[in-house]
């Protein structure tokens, strides 16, 4: 699905353009791997990059993917761990949700250099967070409607058709470029899996919900989980 940002886009047929800056001191190592070993994969890429000084306080970059399939306790931790002093700069979610109903009511909430019980900031909505409304309806058609803009947007909606997509999924990007979150000692993200029942309670989901979060700090970071395996990454379509 077409994605058009500053940080990242998606134009066809795939091409997929990143331009996150990612200092390096030293030496810089980009590698990929295809995990599906039953199938060969054919790959063109092109790296920019310049030989020149970098300042002693420029952080690096990071990023960090995790899934919940499906979410325990209506919740989905985006990052948690981080040490040190940085800023986070972006989320990408692909969110499948296993309901029939309004699903985008969870606050995002980032806790910072100590607070545990209570977030340092908290959104008011999933939808207001990443920049939508009134849940990314057309007010007309009375459907989701895609939108891709610089720093936020829902540039996929995979509807159901009435076979094997028995469910809504959606792709939302924001990126904190203009407004990065500055962290001195710690960082947790989390975000809710909430919808609303039909007399106005919330309704606690188990969607499947996947994330990569983006970063900057200074050196050194603790230690990420591991990766899932091959099954464990698949999002079945079939």
């Amino acid at each position: 699905a077409q994605l058009s940002s500053l940080a990242v886009c998606v134009n066809p047929g795939s091409a997929f353009n990143c331009y996150w800056k990612m200092p390096f001191r030293k030496k810089a190592r980009i590698t990929l791997e295809n995990i599906n070993t039953a199938e060969e994969m054919r790959l063109y890429y092109q790296i920019n990059y310049t030989l020149t000084e970098v300042p002693e306080d420029e952080a690096y970059f990071h990023a960090q993917f995790r899934r919940s399939n499906p979410t325990q306790g209506s919740l989905h931790t985006l990052i948690d761990g981080v040490k040190g002093k940085g800023q986070y700069v972006g989320t990408y979610l692909a969110w499948r949700v296993n309901d029939n109903c309004w699903w985008g009511e969870g606050e995002i909430k980032f806790y910072m250099d100590g607070d545990r019980e209570y977030p340092t900031i908290c959104g008011t909505g999933t939808e207001d967070y990443f920049c939508g409304s009134y849940n990314f309806e057309n007010q007309k058609t009375r459907q989701y409607q895609e939108f891709t803009t610089p720093y936020a947007g829902m540039h996929q909606v995979i509807r159901p058709d009435g076979l094997y997509r028995a469910v809504t999924a959606f792709g939302l990007y924001r990126w904190h470029i203009l407004d990065p979150v500055h962290f001195d000692k710690d960082l947790k993200v989390t975000i809710q899996d909430l919808g609303w029942r039909h007399d106005g309670r919330y309704n606690n989901q188990k969607s499947d919900i996947s994330s990569t979060t983006f970063w900057y700090q200074a050196e050194p970071h603790t230690k990420f989980p591991a990766l899932p395996s091959k099954d464990g990454l698949e999002i079945p379509r079939w």
